[in-house]
């Protein structure tokens, strides 16, 4: 994991604001759905992107290594 030099305190609901320049360069939008995973002793916050990482398809999805793909890629990957 990367370190961007931000530190946030929790607000007695335990929310935290992410920073707009984080938000921009991340493309996270308001209203955008957040994934959340806990890695060791950390959480992961990451855009919920329910299609291929590659083509955008949302149908035949499967995830490898935390990251999505359809079918389609998976085999043309396997061709390559």
């Amino acid at each position: 994991m990367k370190s961007v030099g931000i530190v946030r305190k929790l607000d007695s609901l335990g929310r935290i604001v992410l920073p707009k320049e984080l938000r921009r360069t991340l493309k996270i939008e308001i209203s955008d759905p957040i994934e959340i995973f806990t890695e060791d002793f950390s959480i992961v916050l990451r855009k919920y992107t329910p299609a291929c990482n590659f083509c955008g398809e949302a149908s035949d999805v499967i995830s490898f290594k935390e990251k999505l793909i359809c079918k389609d890629c998976l085999e043309a990957i396997k061709n390559i």
